[in-house]
C-alpha cells in the first residue's frame, strides 16, 4: 500500500484527535516516541497523528517507528521520511523479538502495539503467537527500563477476559473468566494475560512505568488493503451491494472502539493511568452481536440493496475464529482520566466505507 495518509477520511480522522479530544500536545514538547507495530493499524495512525501534532504544535518531538518489514515502512511513511526534520519521524528496523540495540535513542514514551492479529495465524502458528507476546513484551520492558522515566502503555486485549459465565451486563476490569489452556487458539489471549503480568512484574521489581490497555474490537480507516477481519469484509460486502455472508451464527457480542478514540483513550492512559493498572478502552454504546453490527453496514443502502446471509463451512475452526462469547466491557475506569469516547457503530462504519471507496 502507499501513503495511507492520502486518503481524506484518515486525514480528517487524525485531525479530530488533534482537536478533539482535549489532549494537552504541549505536554510531549520535546520528547521522544517509541511506537512498535509501526505499520500496523494502530501503530501507523498513532505514528500519524503524532507526527501530524508535530507539525501543527511545533513540539520537536521524535518519533521512532519500530517495523520489521522496512520496504512496507518506507512505502507507507513515505511523506513522513521525505520531511524528516519537520516530521521528526526516524525508521527502525527492529525484530521485537530480539532485544532492542542500544543505538536506538531512549524514548520518553513507548506505545507497544506490536503483535500477531490475524486470527488464521494464531491457529495455524501457535508458538510464534506465544513467543512474539512474551518475548517482544518482555524486550520492550527491558528497553524502557534503561531510563527510570520513560512511560509504557502495553495494548492488550479484550480477550484476555475469555469466557465470562454470567457477568454480561458490566465486565470491569477485574472481572476475568476462562480460557481453555489446551486450546492451540487460546495462545493469543493467554499469551495477552501473561505480559500483562509481566508488566506488572517489571512496575513492582524494576520500576518501570506502564500501563495496561485492553482494547476491545478496533477498527477504523487506514486499513490495510488485505485486511480480512470481519468488519472489513462487511464494508467491502456493502460497498459492492453484495450481501454479507457470515460464517457463524453471529451470535458473538462485544463493545467495538473506533480508531480516533482508541488513540485518544491509549494517550489518555499514558498520562494519567496509575502504573501495572489495566484499563479497558471501548465505546460501551456500541455493544452489539456479529450480526447486527453487520446488519448496520447493511443499512447502509446508498451502495444497494444488502442483506445479511448466514453460511457455516463444515470445519469453521480452521478460520481460527475466537471462541463466541458476550462481552460488555465497562471503559468507566479509563473513562475516570478525561477520556470519553466519541464515535458510535452507525458512524464507524460510515466512516470505514468512505475510506474504502
Amino acid at each position: 500500500m502507499g501513503s495511507f495518509t492520502d486518503n481524506k477520511t484518515v486525514q480528517s480522522d487524525i485531525n479530530e484527535v488533534l482537536n478533539e479530544y482535549g489532549i494537552n500536545w504541549q505536554e510531549f514538547k520535546g520528547k521522544t516516541w517509541a511506537i512498535t507495530g509501526a505499520t500496523g493499524l494502530i501503530g501507523r495512525l498513532l505514528v500519524a497523528t503524532l507526527v501530524a501534532a508535530n507539525k501543527e504544535y511545533k513540539l520537536d518531538m521524535k518519533v521512532a517507528a519500530f517495523v520489521r518489514n522496512e520496504s512496507k515502512a518506507n512505502a507507507m511513511f513515505d511523506e513522513f521520511i521525505r520531511d524528516k526534520e519537520e516530521s521528526g519521524l526516524e525508521i527502525v528496523v527492529q525484530d521485537i523479538t530480539e532485544p532492542v540495540s542500544g543505538d536506538v535513542p531512549q524514548a520518553d514514551y513507548i506505545i507497544h502495539t506490536a503483535s500477531v492479529t490475524a486470527s488464521k495465524q494464531m491457529v495455524e502458528q501457535p508458538v510464534e503467537t506465544i513467543l512474539t507476546a512474551i518475548e517482544g513484551t518482555k524486550n520492550v520492558l527491558e528497553y524502557a527500563a534503561r531510563k527510570a522515566t520513560t512511560k509504557v502503555v502495553y495494548l492488550s486485549s479484550m480477550e484476555v477476559y475469555g469466557s465470562v459465565e454470567g457477568k454480561t451486563e458490566s465486565v470491569k476490569e477485574e472481572d476475568l473468566g476462562y480460557i481453555e489452556v489446551l486450546n492451540v487458539r487460546s495462545g493469543y489471549p493467554e499469551g495477552k494475560r501473561l505480559c500483562e503480568c509481566l508488566c506488572a512484574s517489571y512496575a513492582k521489581e524494576k520500576g518501570v512505568h506502564v500501563k495496561i490497555v485492553r482494547l476491545s474490537a478496533t477498527f477504523g480507516a487506514g486499513i490495510d488493503d488485505n485486511e480480512n477481519r470481519v468488519f472489513a469484509q462487511f464494508a467491502r460486502s456493502t460497498l459492492k451491494g453484495e450481501d454479507i455472508v457470515l460464517h457463524t451464527t453471529g451470535e458473538k457480542a462485544n463493545c467495538y472502539c473506533y480508531t480516533t478514540d482508541a488513540i485518544a483513550g491509549i494517550i489518555a492512559v499514558l498520562l494519567s493511568g496509575e502504573d501495572a493498572q489495566a484499563y479497558n478502552i471501548c465505546n460501551m454504546d456500541t455493544f452489539c452481536s456479529i450480526k447486527e453490527m453487520a446488519e448496520v453496514f447493511a443499512s447502509e443502502t446508498k451502495y444497494g440493496k444488502t442483506g445479511v446471509v448466514i453460511d457455516i463451512p463444515e470445519d469453521v475452526s480452521k478460520l481460527g475464529y475466537a471462541p463466541a462469547s458476550v462481552l460488555k466491557l465497562n471503559s468507566e475506569k479509563a473513562m475516570s482520566l478525561g477520556w470519553t469516547p466519541k464515535v458510535d457503530m452507525k458512524e464507524m462504519s460510515r466512516r470505514l466505507m468512505e475510506s474504502l471507496e
